[in-house]
């Protein structure tokens, strides 16, 4: 996959992850706007996706552009997405 995709499939997870969970980013106050916690949620999931296919390859799971490369790399995504709003 390339930067692109990733930045697709991190951020479209991420993003998922963050209208799954509404109340849990909307109790908090304080500390970083809404807009920044949003746009963090994105970039974690985003280098969510990336790390888990580049460890994929790097231990020969799979190769690039396979179905299991994207399955992985969106579960990876959503895991952190959620994460990150969790903490």
């Amino acid at each position: 996959m390339g930067f692109l995709a990733f930045l697709m499939v991190g951020g479209l997870s991420a993003w998922c992850a963050w209208v799954f969970y509404p109340k849990r980013h909307r109790l908090k106050t304080g500390g970083l706007s809404y807009g920044l916690k949003a746009m963090g949620a994105l970039l974690v999931g985003f280098l969510g996706a990336m790390a888990a296919s580049y460890l994929g390859q790097d231990f020969n799971v799979f190769q690039s552009g396979q179905m299991l490369e994207w399955s992985v790399a969106i579960l990876t995504a959503c895991v952190m997405g959620v994460l990150y709003i969790q903490s």
